[in-house]
């Protein structure tokens, strides 16, 4: 067998042996900067089930706040539209993904524009969405611009898996320290291929997930694993 094929076939095996390595919550690696600190982000399950990263101030109690203060979602880095990404879907998504989380949040308590006293503060960042050929984890995140890795060679034309990350925090206004921290990664629709543009069909549900499940928070019931 040449050195050619040889090479061939280890590219190959090293792609697919990949496939059973997913992972379902954000690496550190792809934590973004948005968030100060990421110590003690624990892996956890979200109300509506999915694998999170969380982190609750043990101190942490709901009856000593009476508003929430929201900050409105950013892309963090700022975007660049691609072919896939267009800005047009860029803008629909963050409009989307803002009115679903406001509207839960405000479910929890009532919002204000300025803090006071006993206020929690909300800021959070969609940070990055990805695509990967699908059972294939050669992919690279560039912040909600997607960029495809890898070699056809190897992977042929599947379909394409795809991610949105999402980075948030609860602040308390009065020592301006975070109480509440998590990090997410949600799985959406598959794409076709690298030429098929992204919707915002495609990741709605994630969004979907996101503020059903900050409707659902409870800080006092147990963590599921």
């Amino acid at each position: 067998m040449c050195a050619q094929t040889l090479i061939k076939v280890a590219v190959l095996t090293g792609l697919l042996a990949l496939s059973g390595c997913a992972s379902k919550v954000t690496q550190p690696d792809k934590y973004s900067g948005f968030l100060k600190d990421y110590s003690g982000l624990q892996e956890t399950k979200s109300a509506t089930g999915h694998p999170v990263l969380r982190w609750v101030d043990p101190n942490y109690n709901a009856s000593k706040y009476d508003s929430i203060v929201y900050n409105p979602i950013t892309y963090y880095p700022v975007p660049k539209p691609s072919t896939q990404v267009g800005q047009q879907v860029l803008d629909k998504l963050l409009n989307y993904t803002n009115t679903k989380m406001k509207t839960a949040i405000g479910q929890r308590k009532p919002l204000v524009a300025t803090p006071g006293p006993r206020s929690l503060i909300f800021r959070g960042a969609i940070t990055g969405v990805d695509t990967s050929k699908e059972g294939l984890q050669f992919y690279e995140v560039v912040p909600v611009a997607l960029v495809v890795a890898g070699t056809q060679m190897a992977t042929g034309h599947r379909d394409m898996d795809t991610h949105l990350y999402f980075e948030g925090e609860l602040i308390d206004a009065a020592t301006n320290k975070p109480v509440l921290k998590v990090v997410r990664k949600g799985e959406g629709k598959d794409l076709k291929n690298e030429s098929t543009p992204m919707a915002l069909e495609t990741l709605k549900q994630v969004v979907d997930d996101m503020a059903t499940d900050a409707t659902m928070f409870d800080v006092n019931k147990p963590a599921q694993k």
